[in-house]
């Protein structure tokens, strides 16, 4: 929904939470679910939808008939879509995903493909007057990166949608802009990786390979890279790192690198304590990564792919002094017996960033209320998102 004029500011949640891979399964979950949250939060206005379209959503949308059918529904119910995740592209949910969510990656045709699909459909969705976002992979998970092919690969293919947001730019007026989202253990992690992959690659010989096949100068290839290529910031994935949110986002500014979406979430964040150690068994679960990091005494960052390898490591860890574990937690629950959470980092700070209009975009992001600790899902999925939206909308206004 609208929550500021001047700057424009949109509020929605990723529909990512709700499970269903084909577009019948995502349109039920709007009727049923999304439009419950709304009657909760919305107070009579119009409710933003934050879609989740994989890779079977959207060949089933490449249908004109269901698009409009999608249409005529949003306006009939105060809905419109702004935004897509684009960043699985297979099945999310009811099975295992860890490292699977980030293939094909962008060195792949089936991404990049994929991803204007999306774009296609979002263009044709989209209200006029709003710009559109696609949330996306980091580019590739971080091991499967080894030579200077790889990142061409990846690159050509970012230049290939660049392109095609352009045209669709011209063609339509619809304004679409990608957002790569950094995460850990991926090709983009840190701020520092993904300031310098856009300077030392997206900016240099990605610009001239759209300079050449655009017919244009290079100072104008660059500035359609930077309108459509950009970050989805995610607060979680950013806390983890022991960054600072507010810093995160004056870099990029400072940049000029177009922060396409602040995905608004929090991930568990404890100490290497028996009691803490002890606390995040339950949260060891089959499905999705949740990626450790930890600080030393020294402050070394130390890291771990999955949770359960952390918790095998850590009790005849000595030095360690905080840890932070991927696992997208409610941004209402402060503890979790004796965990906490990174909601304490989205800071004074960084809200006035976000009411200055560092991006027209935020979405909340808990994904995984499906396969969170039983104790933790007392309420249902949509009074749990409505309680999220409550928590957030006071650091809004």
């Amino acid at each position: 929904m609208l929550i500021s004029d001047k700057p424009p500011i949109h509020l929605t949640y990723c529909l990512n939470i709700h499970r269903g891979e084909s577009w019948a399964e995502n349109f039920a979950a709007i009727r049923e679910k999304a439009m419950v949250v709304r009657d909760h939060v919305a107070d009579g206005k119009r409710f933003g939808l934050g879609l989740r379209l994989g890779h079977q959503a959207a060949e089933d949308l490449r249908s004109p008939e269901k698009r409009r059918e999608a249409r005529e529904f949003f306006e009939a119910n105060n809905l419109y879509a702004f935004t897509v995740n684009g960043f699985p592209y297979g099945k999310f949910h009811a099975g295992r995903v860890k490292e699977n969510v980030y293939s094909p990656d962008w060195r792949t045709a089936e991404r990049r493909d994929y991803t204007l699909l999306l774009a296609d459909i979002l263009a044709d969705i989209l209200p006029d007057g709003i710009d559109g976002s696609i949330s996306t992979v980091p580019c590739s998970f971080k091991p499967w990166i080894t030579t200077a092919a790889d990142v061409e690969a990846m690159v050509g293919n970012l230049v290939d949608c660049a392109k095609s947001l352009h045209e669709i730019h011209g063609r339509t007026g619809r304004e679409i802009h990608l957002g790569l989202e950094p995460e850990p253990n991926c090709y983009l992690e840190t701020t520092e990786e993904t300031v310098r992959f856009f300077n030392k690659s997206l900016f240099t010989f990605g610009r001239e390979k759209l300079s050449r096949e655009l017919g244009c100068d290079t100072q104008d290839a660059e500035e359609i890279l930077r309108r459509h290529i950009g970050v989805c910031f995610d607060t979680c994935h950013v806390a983890i790192q022991f960054e600072d949110l507010a810093e995160s986002l004056h870099r990029y500014k400072t940049e000029g690198i177009r922060i396409s979406k602040i995905q608004v979430s929090a991930a568990l964040r404890g100490h290497s304590t028996p009691a803490s150690l002890e606390a995040l068994g339950p949260f060891c679960e089959p499905v999705y990564f949740h990626q450790v990091k930890a600080r030393s005494r020294s402050g070394a960052i130390l890291s771990w792919d999955d949770l359960p390898e952390a918790l095998r490591d850590l009790p005849s860890r000595e030095d360690v002094q905080e840890l932070r574990v991927h696992f997208h937690v409610p941004l209402f629950v402060e503890r979790y017996w004796a965990l906490g959470s990174t909601a304490g980092t989205l800071t004074p700070e960084f809200f006035a960033e976000v009411r200055k209009g560092v991006t027209s975009h935020l979405e909340i992001e808990t994904y995984t209320f499906d396969v969170l600790p039983e104790d933790l899902r007392a309420q249902d999925v949509t009074h749990s998102i409505a309680s999220e939206y409550k928590w957030l909308l006071p650091h809004l206004k």
